[in-house]
């Protein structure tokens, strides 16, 4: 994010609120810019300040009011007065008109009056500028993926036709058929409009459809005739770099695909089905930085223990869930918090999602011999002092990852398991002795994503008798008092709005449970007659929130809907 004010004036400003020594901010400024990031965000992951109070601070030292898009209403029409490659070049959005004909203008930074005259002239009137985050254009922006939405399948079907009709003679050439390439460009569009993860190709008896995941949640979007699949499919195996004519196995690419401003890393993976071969992308944003623990959605209690094991110097730091849970985003933030000059991060990944600054980043690679264990390996040969390694799947993977933590260094990782307490005895499934497990686990972390309700169109209500059972049995199943666990008596959900897609949400964050390994636990995992109830009696004891209670947290401040808790526990 770039500073909508100078440095200095930021830091005196943060300064004259006591917020912060100027020598403390010179060490932030400088980490910020050591990992290519904003001050402000090392700022706020850093708990100097709040977001909503920093945005109050700068707006009032810019002189200019404060845009945010969960109270203010957004005018469709006012918006698509610019393009979105316009909009988003310029970090700006037109969101109101005024009844002198003055246009609120949305804008990262108010102080550019460059754009300020740019916008002037393009619109020939006055314009009032407004101190947005990127997160709040980000919801602005939406509204042109819903207007691009409505032509969506139009567009499609224009294309479909226009291939139907010049009829390719073979995979290469219907790879660089125009309309082909036009029908892939507007999946792909839409695709990052609609705030996808993943795009599904897959081919069945009579057609063609396509489906997206957003927010965690598959849509069908499509059906379209199953004679254009195989230039479709050709298409993308070309900008993967796969091979156009293998139609019989398994393979894997990524290409980078660019809208506007905007660069997208998409990786690709294809395989045989019945019908025909079924694709799918992962979309990941190229310029994503990684995200606090508090963005991540971690509240403050389960932030601390997290922190605090982070500073120790060697152990294992494991987090837990099963696919698609948001492990792999976790460990980023934990090793964004361990990224210092004075030590070396190495990770050995499948795939690398994000590129990290000064992290020493090595991808699986199984053709040229480089697995999970044989990358751990040669990454010990490199002086590391804090290794990351994607996953542990196996047990020889499982038996260097221990011995590495055993000797010095601070080991993050994955598991595979439903909740914390269970990576105990995942490690024993991999024959790691129970006193190894003992001697190295230092943390161990699970959880799930659940969908953020759009703040745009959030309302209230009360709890019905129904679902207050429904969360008391929920209690009940999970092992937990209903009298030491706070039921909310107000819920809230989004009521659906363009911004979110009529959905009722936006985004996604964490619910998490985590447990210290301490001495009571050590004693607990090498009993000979191991007990995993008893393990998960003494994490509640110590502390440990469930998921479940994380959750209700999250939903009684209206950070997510009750049917979005109880959906993802009972997955």
């Amino acid at each position: 994010m770039r500073l909508p004010i100078a440095s200095d004036q930021l830091k005196a400003l943060l300064v004259g609120q006591n917020l912060i020594a100027p020598e403390r901010y010179d060490e932030f400024y400088q980490e910020a810019e050591r990992k290519s990031q904003s001050v402000i965000d090392i700022l706020i992951s850093e708990k100097i300040v709040e977001r909503d109070y920093l945005s109050d601070l700068i707006a009032n030292a810019l002189g200019v009011p404060r845009a945010d898009f969960s109270v203010q209403k957004i005018d469709n029409n006012a918006v698509k007065l610019l393009t979105e490659d316009v909009a988003r070049q310029r970090q700006v959005m037109i969101f109101g008109r005024e009844e002198d004909g003055t246009y609120d203008v949305a804008m990262l930074n108010p102080s550019d009056l460059e754009t300020r005259e740019f916008l002037s002239q393009r619109l020939n009137a006055n314009i009032k500028a407004f101190l947005a985050s990127p997160e709040d254009l980000n919801r602005g922006f939406s509204v042109y993926g819903y207007e691009l939405g409505q032509d969506f399948k139009k567009i499609i079907e224009d294309d479909v036709r226009a291939s139907l009709t010049s009829r390719s003679e073979n995979a290469a050439a219907a790879a660089v058929d125009l309309p082909i390439v036009g029908i892939v460009n507007n999946i792909l569009s839409y695709a990052l409009a609609s705030r996808a993860s993943d795009i599904h190709i897959e081919i069945l008896e009579e057609s063609t459809f396509i489906r997206y995941r957003i927010d965690g949640i598959l849509y069908q979007i499509m059906d379209i005739t199953k004679a254009v699949h195989p230039g479709i499919v050709a298409r993308i195996k070309l900008l993967a770099g796969l091979k156009i004519d293998e139609h019989f196995a398994p393979q894997d690419g990524r290409f980078r695909y660019q809208v506007g401003v905007q660069n997208i890393d998409v990786r690709v993976s294809t395989i045989p089905t019945f019908y025909g071969e079924k694709v799918e992308m992962r979309l990941l944003e190229s310029s994503q930085k990684p995200l606090s623990l508090e963005e991540l959605g971690m509240l403050p209690d389960t932030a601390k223990i997290v922190g605090d094991n982070l500073k120790k110097s060697y152990g294992m730091v494991i987090s837990c869930g099963p696919t698609g849970s948001g492990k792999t985003t976790t460990l980023y933030a934990l090793m964004n918090m361990l990224n210092r000059p004075e030590v070396n991060v190495t990770t050995v990944e499948d795939p690398i999602e994000y590129n990290m600054k000064y992290v020493n980043q090595t991808q699986v690679n199984p053709q040229a011999g480089v697995t999970f264990a044989s990358g751990l390996r040669a990454l010990l040969r490199q002086d590391p002092n804090i290794i990351m390694v994607g996953e542990i799947r196996d047990d020889e993977t499982a038996d260097i990852a221990v011995q590495a933590a055993l000797t010095g260094h601070l080991l993050l990782s994955s598991l595979h398991t439903n909740d914390a307490p269970t990576a105990i005895p995942r490690f024993f499934d991999m024959k790691i002795p129970p006193f190894l497990v003992s001697s190295v686990l230092n943390l161990v972390l699970a959880q799930r994503l659940v969908r953020k309700i759009c703040q745009v169109c959030t309302y209230s209500y009360d709890a019905d008798p129904a679902v207050i059972a429904t969360l008391e049995t929920q209690l009940k199943e999970n092992g937990l008092d209903k009298g030491k666990v706070r039921i909310p008596k107000t819920l809230f959900r989004g009521k659906g709005c363009t911004a979110c897609g009529m959905t009722g949400y936006r985004g996604r964050l964490g619910i998490y449970e985590a447990f210290e390994v301490d001495q009571k636990m050590k004693e607990l995992i090498i009993n000979p007659h191991f007990d995993l109830a008893a393990v998960r009696a003494h994490a509640r004891e110590a502390g440990m929130k469930t998921m479940f209670e994380d959750g209700l947290q999250k939903v009684e401040v209206a950070l997510t809907t009750l049917e979005e808790v109880l959906r993802v526990i009972r997955e």
